[in-house]
């Protein structure tokens, strides 16, 4: 039976943007995605400061570093993760799961207002990280979701520009 009461968490609404992997060697891994299945257009990033302003980890200021690789599976986004230093999510997923689907990520306009909507559903922002785009914009918002939903929800508030990325795959 539908329900006419507006959903405690309207961000879902737009579907899934992102799906995301922790991976143990992302060149590697990169390379394969791109050997089996032709996917080509990696740009790697290694996010942790300076590039990124402010990080949390359940709750506190955090200091650690991890090195993505995106690309796209025909409309969707794909984050491939490989941790480098301090304790994260990654590393907890790892720890408690091994390797492979970390996220789905969903993209929102105004992270403070998705996060208060969150926060009012009762789920908890477990990790976090802003200021990475070229303006000092960009934020992305971990919930705790693992235990509930079978899977972490990330919210993604794109920067309007980034950075140029380290490295493209395969070079142009």
């Amino acid at each position: 039976m539908a329900s006419n009461s507006p959903l405690p968490l309207p961000f879902l609404n737009n579907g899934i943007a992102q799906i995301a992997m922790v991976v143990k060697n992302l060149e590697e891994t990169v390379e394969q995605y791109h050997k089996l299945f032709g996917i080509d257009g990696w740009t790697f990033y290694t996010y942790g400061k300076p590039l990124v302003k402010e990080m949390s980890y359940h709750g506190q200021p955090s200091e650690h570093s991890f090195r993505v690789a995106l690309s796209y599976f025909g409309d969707m986004r794909i984050e491939l993760i490989q941790p480098l230093e301090g304790e994260s999510i990654y590393e907890d997923f790892i720890a408690e799961h091994g390797y492979g689907l970390q996220h789905l990520g969903v993209l929102v306009e105004d992270m403070q207002a998705a996060l208060e909507q969150a926060r009012a559903a009762g789920l908890e922002m477990i990790q976090d990280g802003s200021g990475f785009g070229l303006d000092g914009d960009g934020h992305y918002a971990y919930l705790d979701t693992q235990e509930t939903l079978g899977v972490t929800i990330e919210l993604i508030e794109r920067p309007k520009r980034r950075h140029e990325p380290e490295k493209v795959y395969p070079p142009e």
